[in-house]
């Protein structure tokens, strides 16, 4: 398997129970978690969960390209109608 191309091989974070330390790991998801911290050597390891720095931005993705409806209007609202006269019969 080819985890090592485009960044496949997620990024974990960690922090020690003890010392406070955070740190990151690249790994596997199937690898196990570290069993103690690079720093203290302390066991109780918490697995983070952190925010992603990627983001869609551009043409070419969903929020920009393929919600807006036909007829190229991209603040997705109608267009107004032309106002046309109508005489009424008198």
């Amino acid at each position: 398997m080819r985890d090592y191309l485009f960044g496949a091989m997620p990024i974990y974070e960690y922090q020690c129970e003890k010392c406070g330390k955070v740190f990151e790991m690249w790994q596997k998801v199937s690898d196990e978690a570290p069993r103690a911290c690079p720093k203290c050597k302390g066991r109780k390891i918490t697995k983070l969960i952190s925010h992603t720095s990627f983001q869609l931005k551009g043409t070419g993705w969903y929020a920009t390209d393929y919600g807006k409806k036909s007829g190229g209007n991209s603040s997705g609202l109608k267009k107004p109608e032309p106002k046309t006269e109508s005489k009424s019969p008198t």
